[in-house]
């Protein structure tokens, strides 16, 4: 697997600057979206200078990763608490999937973050490779004769069914309901999961409050950061 070369340095700086950059990162991308906020903006808005946002991040697409990385933490943790709890580890990767596919319908400019994320080749690479992982654990008893290679492979395609799915936004027709199925259909079957199991596997997560929990993982977000922001969610279509 490709090495994930990361555009900034670890440098030992202040915490509190480094959290207050990616704080007011997480503000300005979600009110104006990823692509439209400037690195001058950053600075101007974090009261930093550009050469402090270099030294932390190296640019734009360095915070991009960074959120990439607590964002996907945040998932993980809250899908296997729910997914552990039934026992069933199919049920972890649907959650965690279905997290992140009603995140990009709850604002618009989160979408932004989430696409530009699975289209940055730093930040795509990171959750290639995190994702594998959890792949490998999941679905190697369907596939019994997958190396790890194998499951980051497949994950590449996974992922560009999650970013096509991202980009389409839900409307009366294709609802998030209907979204969150489809996905894991596609997806699953990939993986050589029985239907029962998979129909087993979509009960459990429609049955879920997915919109409350995806804002719960907003939240942790916010609290991590020591964020006092007041999120926008968006109406899902039903």
């Amino acid at each position: 697997m490709a090495q994930i070369q990361r555009p900034y340095p670890r440098r030992k700086k202040s915490k509190n600057t480094r959290q207050t950059i990616l704080a007011t990162c997480v503000r300005l991308f979600l009110e104006q979206g990823y692509t439209a906020t400037t690195l001058m903006q950053i600075t101007k808005e974090a009261g930093v200078s550009v050469s402090s946002v270099q030294n932390f991040f190296g640019n734009k697409d360095g915070i991009l990763l960074e959120l990439a990385e607590i964002m996907f933490a945040n998932q993980f943790e809250t899908a296997q608490s729910i997914g552990n709890q039934e026992s069933n580890p199919l049920f972890v990767y649907a959650v965690e999937t279905s997290i992140q596919l009603t995140l990009t319908e709850l604002n618009e400019n989160l979408r932004d973050v989430y696409v530009a994320a699975y289209s940055n080749e730093a930040a795509a690479e990171y959750i290639y490779r995190q994702t594998s992982k959890e792949l490998y654990k999941i679905f190697l008893p369907y596939n019994p004769d997958y190396t790890e290679s194998d499951f980051y492979e497949c994950e590449i395609g996974s992922a560009g069914i999650m970013r096509g799915f991202m980009a389409r936004k839900c409307d009366q027709y294709f609802t998030l309901e209907k979204k969150l199925t489809k996905f894991l259909t596609m997806t699953l079957r990939s993986y050589n999961v029985p239907k029962a199991e998979i129909d087993k596997t979509i009960a459990f997560v429609l049955s879920l409050d997915i919109r409350g929990i995806s804002k719960l993982i907003m939240q942790k977000l916010f609290d991590s950061l020591a964020m006092q922001f007041n999120f926008e969610f968006g109406a899902i279509e039903k």
